[in-house]
């Protein structure tokens, strides 16, 4: 089967040049593709199967005023390896604001950056009137893909292969799911978590890998807050409350501005995977506002926890941004957020935090081997974001162990995005496999998905695949093993079948 167009999504959104994230390497797609047969430079490995997908935002209709690039309507791209060769597709995600708009023919939410009262509709998220978009954030769990809103919405699930629309996931809480929901591996269950405007304002899940719901609780704060992010480790989970959150005497208003409250510790929270609200245990540290997590693991009384500490959580206005998008911009610009590899430990038996910088550069979007989540870790892949702009030029990789590093860049006008490491079949190694990305290639106006053997890091990708068109940068990705699917399909048919028989 070589490239073939399977819809075309018609645009209501008026030509401009003025704004910065819907032109260039944000422009947007309306085309869903199925392609196989793609140009490549280099081979295919046969040593991998499975699927690499990435969520990107792409809006459909005129925003009601100001568009935030956060406000586009979620997009799956999906690379399939196996037996040495790839297909790609892409699909929109059908959410109930997408289908509701399309049957209006415009924009029906005012976007992040505007009033929410100027939404021709009640808000589909948790976090006032913006549409869910599920633009946010995929991981795939039980065997299908799990597409979610970092303002808290709904699960939607799409087939990991043919990117099938299959539905609402019906364990959805009456709060939503934020993004950033995480897998075990070893387990097959996955955590989540919610925030909200209302007491108790925080609640954390477990769902099982038969994508059951078998644990939820309430994490109680001291009021709203802007958590994005969770880690985990093989006994408990770890949430947060960080000083960057909504101003309080506004938001009394129902206007939403957010405040770094600099006076305040950041806290993070350890609760046993399984535990309640009692059990939860408090942790302060310097504050700060972290977007991603990278891992966490334990270590003897020691909880240690790795992510991307940000220096300036509420930064100055952008001096080169157009009018109107000052603000919108400057917390886009990871040079002004300036977010470093950091690592914090949480002794359970002292109850102390230690605090420990990793790398002074500014870097974001980190993955590893995801066999080791939860569990001590040798590798970490960061992203290294260009200056100005929500886009990264590069990748950097690091030996947690020896403390040593070395970076890449993917070249002059080429736009990568989070790159999940893909593990060789019967890999020896932690780093023994590649990393996957997308990358935009604006001098060239096209796109290409990159594998880089993650043990020659520095050397040329091991292959080079042309996409059917030119896609826009975008935010999360995953990587999903084949034999992983296979197994996780293979366990509900069997509970089907056992469920049918009794």
């Amino acid at each position: 089967m070589p490239t073939k167009l399977i819809n075309h999504v018609t645009p209501t959104i008026k030509p401009s040049n003025e704004h910065p994230y819907m032109i260039g390497p944000w422009t947007p797609n309306y085309d869903e593709y199925d392609a196989t047969d793609m140009e490549t430079i280099g081979t295919v490995p046969a040593d991998i199967d499975g699927v690499y997908v990435r969520n990107t935002e792409n809006p459909v209709h005129q925003a009601i005023g100001r568009y935030h690039p956060f406000d586009g309507d979620g997009m799956i791209h999906a690379m399939r390896f196996h037996d040495g060769k790839a297909e790609y597709r892409n699909r929109f995600v059908r959410t109930r604001g997408f289908i509701a708009e399309q049957e209006a023919g415009q924009a029906l939410w005012a976007g992040l950056i505007e009033d929410p009262r100027k939404s021709l509709r009640p808000g589909s998220c948790a976090q006032g009137g913006l549409k869910d978009s599920s633009s946010t954030d995929v991981v795939v769990h039980a065997g299908t893909i799990l597409s979610t809103f970092y303002q808290c919405g709904e699960g939607y699930r799409l087939d990991p292969y043919t990117l099938e629309q299959l539905g609402i996931e019906s364990w959805t809480p009456i709060d939503g799911i934020s993004a950033h929901t995480k897998l075990d591996e070893a387990t097959g269950e996955l955590l989540f978590f919610n925030y909200s405007k209302y007491a108790p304002y925080m609640h954390y899940g477990v769902v099982d890998r038969l994508n059951r719901l078998t644990h939820m609780t309430p994490i109680p704060l001291p009021g709203p807050r802007l958590p994005h992010d969770m880690a985990f480790t093989t006994n408990y989970s770890i949430l947060n409350d960080f000083p960057l959150f909504w101003d309080p005497e506004l938001l009394k208003k129902n206007i939403h501005v957010v405040r770094f409250h600099r006076d305040m510790p950041s806290r993070f929270a350890i609760v046993p995977r399984y535990g309640k609200a009692s059990e939860v245990r408090w942790f302060e540290a310097a504050p700060t506002f972290v977007l991603h997590w990278l891992n966490a693991y334990e270590e003897g009384d020691e909880v240690v926890l790795d992510g991307y500490f940000e220096e300036d959580p509420e930064p100055k206005s952008h001096p080169e941004a157009p009018p109107g998008y000052e603000r919108m911009m400057a917390y886009l610009d990871q040079s002004l957020i300036k977010p470093k590899l950091h690592r914090w430990r949480f002794n359970l038996r002292t109850g102390k935090t230690t605090e420990q910088r990793l790398d002074n550069r500014d870097l974001e979007f980190g993955m590893f081997n995801q066999k080791y989540a939860g569990r001590k870790y040798r590798y970490a892949y960061s992203a290294i974001p260009k200056p100005g702009w929500f886009m990264f030029t590069g990748l950097v990789k690091h030996d947690l162990e020896t403390g040593k590093s070395v970076s890449i860049s993917l070249g002059p006008d080429r736009y990568g995005s989070e790159s999940p490491f893909v593990p060789r079949i019967n890999a020896k190694d932690e780093d023994d496999g590649y990393l996957v990305s997308f990358v935009t290639d604006m001098k060239a106006n096209r796109s290409e998905c990159i594998l880089i053997d993650a043990k020659k890091f520095e050397q040329d990708p091991v292959c080079r695949i042309f996409l059917p068109h030119r896609i826009s940068c975008g935010t999360h990705s995953t990587w999903a093993n084949g034999s992983d699917i296979r197994a996780a399909r293979k366990a509900l048919a069997e509970a089907a079948a056992a469920k049918i028989a009794a």
